[in-house]
């Protein structure tokens, strides 16, 4: 389980999250919503520690990981699908994925078959580029390389962003299907609400850096939570 606690976060003087608490469990989809520039993709960077924290606690799995570097996280489970995908142009598809690999134990030394089974576009281009997919296969490509490292907490940052529908709804079947494995727990942003909507065992909204509404989906007032979706 993640616990985030009472968490501040600042980039120099200026603090970009105050008093922030999310949980999120095995089995379940927590998703982090609202508008541009509220703190949600700092909330993600000091959960996968790229960035410190200067008030709070972060534990995982009742571990205070509050202070570990982000290799540090990878290696306990922690994996991140980044804003803008991150991939290497560079390299192929198939290297692109074992990248994957620094953070697993050498008897995981495999892609696993899931990630082709979700998105088999990914076997059909091993050998290209990375750089030559489109937006929507760069998307799926960051997502197997996540799944290779085989992570216990997945965090995806605005995923859906400048993506086809049909990529859209082949993300939203991974997630599900990614949940109802039972090991896994993910923390979701996103400002498209639909898809957070029917994805989401719980959520939280953020405004000005702080947790305005949270709780479960089947309590979620949707006008009150679209309210701090619009701009």
């Amino acid at each position: 389980m993640l616990s985030v606690d009472n968490i501040d976060l600042h980039y120099g003087s200026s603090q970009a999250l105050r008093n922030i608490s999310v949980t999120a469990k095995a089995g379940s989809v927590t998703c982090v919503l609202g508008r541009n520039g509220v703190g949600k993709t700092s909330l993600l960077r000091a959960i996968v520690g790229q960035q410190p924290i200067s008030a709070g606690k972060i534990e995982w799995n009742g571990e205070d990981i509050s202070g570990y570097p982000q290799h540090q996280r990878a290696r306990r489970g922690i994996a991140i699908v980044p804003q803008g995908r991150e991939i290497f142009p560079l390299l192929t598809v198939r290297e692109n994925l074992e990248t994957g690999f620094a953070a697993t134990h050498s008897k995981d030394g495999f892609i696993p078959d899931d990630v082709f089974e979700l998105f088999p576009v990914l076997k059909d281009m091993l050998a290209r580029r990375g750089g030559d997919l489109s937006g929507g296969q760069q998307q799926q490509l960051a997502i197997g390389r996540a799944m290779v490292m085989r992570p216990t907490l997945l965090v995806l940052d605005e995923p859906t962003e400048g993506i086809q529908p049909s990529i859209i709804k082949d993300i939203g079947r991974a997630i599900d299907y990614l949940r109802s494995k039972g090991e896994m727990a993910i923390v979701l942003v996103e400002q498209y609400f639909e898809f957070a909507r029917d994805l989401a065992d719980s959520f939280a909204v953020l405004d000005r850096g702080q947790v305005v509404l949270s709780g479960r989906r089947e309590d979620m007032d949707e006008g009150h939570v679209r309210s701090y979706l619009s701009v």
